[in-house]
């Protein structure tokens, strides 16, 4: 026959496509209209006969990619309802479909995430559901893709799950909290149903509460897997792991147990669920994991989805190959000639041709009948599994019964050793005994019959185990027999369209590969014969199976029926056994009993005393280690701010250092007693510890506070005390660092660090400032003594006054009197305020002290608050000199062999001896005193006075002055020049002697606050107060508590009216 090399553009246009893809053509036209069937927006629960399409057709593609690119392109943002039932579709899928679909899942994630999003942030009721159901489902696939022994199904033997566990407790304890992870998840998804429904039944029976309750079935088959295995995992963590480390997990097991148990329960009375699972019911209580014999107790919770009814709508095709009629399918395998040029014979067709299409059609039948095959032997795979499931619950019952059979058989021996013992008694007992001994033997002759039962149903339960596996293996020959089908299917389409390509040039050849491929088909037909022949012979077995079910479930109730007569016979026992025992004489067994019990835990008293003994040793030690390590840490801090530049700043006073440094030698003797202690018994050494502690406190502060006095101590006694303290530093921490050590601990010798410590106490005293030669002691009468003194000064000084007011009035007269007069009586009004401003501030200091020394003495107080009693001791005399300096002044000015400025120097310096004494008074006292309120009335009243004074004396000054008028009428133009310039040399020679003046006037202040500093140095006594300086011997005057960088307000300026200008000063 001659080959046709071009064939025209518009014939090939009309060839129809091949027969493969026309068959995936319609498998993918078949899922697209179940995927739409099932995923739509009608709130309706999805049908079962879709979504069993869908999930068909993830087994015949070996995944789920037709499944995702339709799914894909649904409008689930638009949609609540939609995206609900597209994850209820997802879970079925996942749960049910080819494994490969969880690997096709796992490229999808970040669109199921989205999904969730999205609807998570909207208010809308379905969509808060979907939310928590990609939750679930994202979950899941993690779960299953980490442990890829669990099945999505979540179907495993026990088996399995011991393995995929392991042996390793951290795997172990990993898994329990995956899985309550993954609880929690489904149990969360369900109450948001169960929220959002009403709670009445008849809601279950609504399409809308349908399509919320639709998806809780997947749910429950979850959770019933879930729960079982949480349970095995959980007894096999308490048997590795101490009981207070699994606290958490257990409360969290009960909780998801409680939550699960109401889940369940509000299932189970719902209409809609009862046609459609049977839901099982959990115990009232979680199960005690701390008795590992209650594992025996725990009946794993077994799901079963009844056999659905058959339809009312028409069969449809699972699989469909070809999409037109069956009349049209001949024109769809016809051979590409015959359809272009037509039958090369007339309207005869080949026999090749005939034998082609009867080949196809044979194809056709077998995979048509492998499908029925397929779903048959799922059904029944499905039935054998529910009936499996029973059977281990049946058996899970029975060992309960033998665990109730075992421990009253061990009861009853306990009794018959009893009942033995009792024969010692005498000979009346013995026939009521040896009764009770043959209702013992013949107890336990029951028991070893219900043994040997028990025995049997473990032997027939291996049995069905056994012929469960063979119809499985049989299952999965006949899958293989599908899939080589398919192969040759496959095959013979290649080899069709081999013969259409190169019909004419290859005729030969094409006969042989038909031969064969009759030959594949009737080998292909006979291993089909070889499956249904093992499927009636999983069928009989099945029957079998149902047989011994019935001859089990036979004997069940008549070992049912023997327990119960056994356990009359045990109370009839255990009746006769407490008639008996009243008259036992059981004092000697308990004795003995009482002993043994009494010697072993003597034994275990004596090991546990001795542990303990240990254990506290070693945590004594371990304590002392620590705080010995941190005392070291505290030391080295201080020792580093003896060479610290940033602690150059700061000062500290010789008293602190001193108070300090007899602390740390305090310590110091307590530390060497702990220690003496601690070497006597070591099971203590809470006093070495809190006397290290204290001691490291001590020295440390010491350390410091010796750096910061050296910085205003002078060079030589300076680098002695900073060479002491670092000679303390480095014993303390010699000392501490053998304290860290149990071999150094004993030759440890905490008096070496009384040397550098008594060296630092000493450079302190030498250090301290030089105060009034008076001891503390002697304060409270020294200020008392002052007081009075500064009281007589100010009496002496207003009848001095009046003395030279009337030596005044006779040695003066006119305008001179009445200025001296004037002065005079200022000075006197001046005096008494003063005199009164010096009585409160008695009255106030006998307050503070009278509320402030508390169950002290007067003296006490003072000797306490020392610096405070030096500032008013400073501040009266300073007062009582002042006075005295007025008079002295005024005395002179009336005389005239004074100057009217010193009465205003005076004046001045009263104000601030008065100021000075208040601030000393109301240091410590009340601010609600009303003798504190007179005193600043009284001190007020003082400065108007001074004023009075410095006002009274200026305007006399002015009176008495001659102020020549200055006539130049009769000086020449030369006279008047020569004039101006000796003026001018004269204004020279008084701003130069005026210069002089004021430099010397700062010399003096200079020296005058180094001898206040030298007095009383940096500080009050408490924070906050001011420094109070007393006087000292070499001066008249007290020294004023004043900085030396600040001048007083009084001294640094003068007042123009007085005919100088101001001049700034320079800080020293």
């Amino acid at each position: 026959m001659n080959s046709i090399k071009n064939v025209p553009a518009r014939v090939l246009s009309r060839r129809p496509g091949h027969s493969l893809e026309a068959e995936r053509e319609q498998f993918d036209k078949t899922q697209a209209i179940s995927i739409s069937k099932a995923i739509n927006t009608q709130e309706a629960p999805v049908k079962e006969k879709h979504a069993r399409r869908i999930i068909l057709g993830t087994h015949h593609e070996k995944g789920a990619f037709t499944f995702w690119s339709y799914a894909i392109g649904l409008p689930l943002p638009s949609s609540s309802i939609l995206s609900w039932k597209f994850c209820h579709v997802l879970h079925k899928v996942l749960r049910d479909g080819h494994p490969n679909v969880l690997h096709d899942c796992q490229r999808y994630r970040s669109n199921i995430r989205e999904i969730g999003d999205l609807w998570g942030h909207l208010h809308d009721r379905y969509g808060q559901l979907v939310n928590i159901y990609t939750k679930l489902l994202l979950t899941k696939i993690s779960f299953h893709l980490k442990h890829p022994a669990f099945p999505p199904g979540l179907e495993v033997t026990d088996e399995v799950l011991e393995k995929a566990a392991g042996t390793d407790v951290n795997n172990v304890f990993q898994l329990t909290v995956e899985m309550f992870d993954y609880m929690d998840c489904a149990l969360k998804l369900s109450e948001s149903v169960f929220r959002q429904l009403n709670t009445a039944i008849a809601v279950s029976q609504m399409s809308s509460g349908q399509c919320r309750l639709a998806p809780l079935i997947q749910v429950i088959q979850d959770c019933s897997h879930l729960y079982h295995y949480t349970v095995k995992l959980m007894f096999k963590l308490h048997s590795c792991l101490p009981a207070d480390t699994l606290q958490g997990h257990r409360d969290r097991f009960h909780e998801q147990f409680h939550s699960l148990r109401n889940f369940f329960r509000r299932a189970s009375d719902m209409l809609y669920f009862k046609r459609l699972i049977q839901i099982p019911r959990l115990p009232e209580g979680p199960p005690n994991f701390l008795r590992a014999s209650a594992l025996a107790e725990h009946i794993k919770p077994v799901v079963v989805i009844p056999e659905e009814a058959p339809e009312d709508e028409e069969p449809e095709n699972l699989i469909e190959i070809g999409s037109g009629p069956p009349a049209a399918e001949p024109a769809v395998v016809a051979d590409l000639f015959e359809q272009t040029f037509g039958p090369p014979n007339g309207s005869m067709k080949d026999d090749r041709d005939l034998q082609m299409e009867t080949l196809k059609r044979e194809v056709e039948t077998l995979r048509t009948e492998l499908d029925k095959i397929q779903l048959e032997a799922q059904r029944y795979m499905a039935q054998l599994k529910g009936q499996v499931n029973a059977l281990e619950a049946e058996l899970e019952e029975q060992r309960k019964q033998k665990q109730k059979a075992l421990v009253d058989n061990e009861q009853l021996r306990h009794e018959v050793a009893r009942l033995r013992t009792a024969q010692l008694e005498g000979e009346r007992h013995q026939g009521l005994r040896e009764e009770a001994e043959k209702k013992a033997s013949a107890t336990e002759a029951r028991y070893n019959k219900l043994k040997e039962k028990h025995s049997e149903l473990i032997t027939t339960h291996a049995e069905l185990l056994r012929k469960n596996a063979d119809t499985a293996k049989q299952l999965t020959v006949t899958q293989q027999s599908q899939e080589e089908v398919a192969r040759v299917k496959e095959q013979l389409a290649f080899q069709v369209e081999q013969v259409k390509r190169e019909s004419e040039m290859k005729l030969e050849e094409q006969s042989d590969q038909l031969e064969k491929l009759k030959r594949e088909l009737e080998a292909k037909a006979g291993e089909l014969v070889r499956a249904q022949a093992a499927l009636s012979h999983a069928e009989q077995s099945g029957s079998e199976l149902s047989s011994r079910l019935d001859a089990l479930s036979a004997e069940k109730d008549t070992l049912s029926s023997v327990v119960r007569q056994r356990q009359a016979e045990l109370v009839a026992a255990q009746s006769l056994v407490r008639e008996k025992e009243a008259a036992l004489d059981r004092e000697q067994q308990r004795s003995s009993r009482e002993r043994g019990e009494l010697q072993g835990r003597l034994a275990d008293k004596e090991s546990q005393e001795q542990g303990l003994q240990r254990r506290l040793l070693d945590e004594q030690f371990a304590m002392l280690r620590g705080t010995a390590a941190e005392a070291e840490r505290i030391l080295q801090d201080a020792v580093g701010k003896l060479d610290d530049p940033l602690h150059l700043r700061c000062t500290s006073s010789p008293d602190y250092l001193v108070n300090r440094a007899q602390a740390a030698l305090d310590a110091v003797s307590t530390l060497e007693k702990g220690h003496a202690q601690y070497l006597i018994s070591r099971a203590d050494a809470s006093a070495l510890v809190a006397a290290l502690t204290r001691f490291s406190h001590l020295a440390a502060d010491t350390i410091v506070h010796g750096s910061a006095t050296s910085h205003l101590a002078p060079t030589d006694p300076a680098d002695r005390l900073i060479d002491t303290c670092r000679e303390c530093g480095v014993r303390a921490l010699e000392l501490v660092r053998q304290l860290q050590d149990q071999q150094a601990l004993l030759q440890a010798q905490p008096g070496l660090v009384q040397t550098p410590l008594q060296g630092i106490l000493q450079l302190g005293q030498e250090l301290k400032p030089k105060s009034l030669d008076v001891r503390q002691e002697e304060l409270g009468a020294v200020v008392d003594k002052e007081m009075a003194a500064t009281s007589a000064a100010i009496e002496d000084a207003v009848r001095r006054i009046e003395d030279v007011m009337n030596q005044a009035r006779h040695a003066s007269s006119g305008v001179k009197l009445e200025v001296n007069e004037r002065i005079l009586n200022s000075c006197t009004d001046l005096m008494k305020a003063i005199r009164l401003l010096v009585t409160t501030s008695t009255s106030l200091q006998q307050e503070i002290v009278e509320s402030g020394r508390g169950a002290a003495t007067k003296q006490e107080f003072y000797a306490k608050n020392s610096r405070w009693t030096e500032g008013l001791i400073s501040a009266s005399k300073a007062v009582g000199w002042g006075a005295t300096q007025l008079v002295e002044s005024a005395d002179r000015v009336v005389l005239h062999t004074g100057k009217y400025e010193e009465l205003i120097v005076c004046s001045h310096e009263i104000a601030a001896s008065t100021a000075q004494l208040v601030a000393a008074s109301k240091v410590k006292a009340d601010k609600h005193s009303p003798h504190l309120s007179r005193l600043r009335e009284c001190s007020r009243a003082v400065n108007e006075m001074a004023a009075s004074v410095v006002a009274s004396t200026r305007s006399g000054q002015e009176q008495i002055e001659d102020r020549d008028t200055m006539d130049f009428s009769g000086l020449s133009l030369i006279k008047l020049k020569k004039q101006e310039m000796e003026t001018q040399v004269r204004v020279l020679e008084l701003e130069k002697t005026l210069e002089v003046e004021r430099v010397r006037l700062g010399e003096l202040r200079k020296q005058h606050y180094m001898l206040a500093g030298a007095v009383g140095t940096a500080g009050a006594e408490e924070p906050g107060r001011p420094s109070a300086a007393p006087g000292s011997g070499t001066s008249k005057k007290p020294p004023l508590a004043q900085k030396p960088s600040v001048a007083p307000r009084q001294d640094q300026q003068l007042d123009k009216k007085d005919g100088s200008y101001a001049a700034p000063l320079v800080n020293y």
